[in-house]
């Protein structure tokens, strides 16, 4: 049962849960995040390098390190991270996604902590990292879910970040077009619920979070995604404590 004091809306959890047992199909309702996972992971990887002083070729950067994904779905980041060499826990607010998550892992031999927990309720503390991607839009309570990650960071540690713009843009591909054309489930947006650069770097800053880089994703139906200068459709953010 949801704590009071969480800021997982049911409905958004009820939604992701029912779409779980197809999570890690590439061609099926999460396509897009199949599509998107590659772009993530290579800008990750680059932060990951940056803030710990590793060398690119290093096949275990975060070995020794403990790694947070929250909103982790099914685990398309949280197995990457794993065998990056991190100890990974991974929250999500659909006990659906969990069971997925872990079944998938299991026979790969991934020793993952996977939690059908809010970040306001989890105890756990001084991860290396901290991940939440395309997350923060689902919120009751965007300020209050900032402050769960913050809280959860080490002072030392790294923060990735992303979420849709809102923009005329966003709307256009990812409710209107996406959506209506079944590339994404129906529901799975709400526009007024997107966040600006601007807006998320202030509720980072009230948490006592520094922003030390941006970068947009962009989308074309002939390159797919890829990093770009361009914020208006989705934007990673690069965080650490101030």
């Amino acid at each position: 049962m949801t704590k009071a004091s969480s800021t997982i809306k049911p409905e958004e959890a009820a939604h992701f849960g029912a779409l779980a047992a197809d999570w890690w199909d590439p061609k099926g309702t999460s396509a897009m995040l199949h599509r998107l996972n590659p772009v993530r992971l290579s800008y990750i990887r680059d932060a990951i390098d940056l803030h710990f002083h590793c060398d690119s070729s290093l096949l275990r950067p975060l070995a020794g390190k403990a790694a947070l994904d929250v909103g982790c779905g099914a685990g398309l980041l949280c197995e990457p991270l794993a065998r990056l060499g991190a100890r990974v826990t991974g929250l999500d607010a659909a006990a659906e996604n969990i069971a997925v998550a872990k079944a998938h892992a299991g026979p790969q031999g991934l020793d993952i902590d996977y939690r059908n927990e809010a970040i306001e309720d989890f105890a756990g503390k001084d991860f290396d990292l901290v991940t939440s991607l395309e997350v923060i839009e689902h919120v009751d309570d965007p300020q209050a879910f900032v402050n769960g990650l913050a809280g959860s960071l080490a002072d030392d540690g790294l923060m990735i970040l992303s979420t849709p713009n809102r923009t005329a843009l966003s709307n256009l591909l990812l409710v209107e077009l996406a959506e209506r054309t079944g590339q994404i489930p129906r529901g799975t947006h709400h526009h007024e619920q997107f966040i600006t650069p601007e807006e998320l770097e202030t509720l980072l800053n009230n948490a006592g979070l520094e922003v030390v880089d941006t970068r947009g994703l962009s989308y074309s139906p002939s390159k797919g995604f890829a990093l770009s200068d361009n914020l208006a459709l989705n934007y990673l953010m690069t965080v650490v404590k101030a």
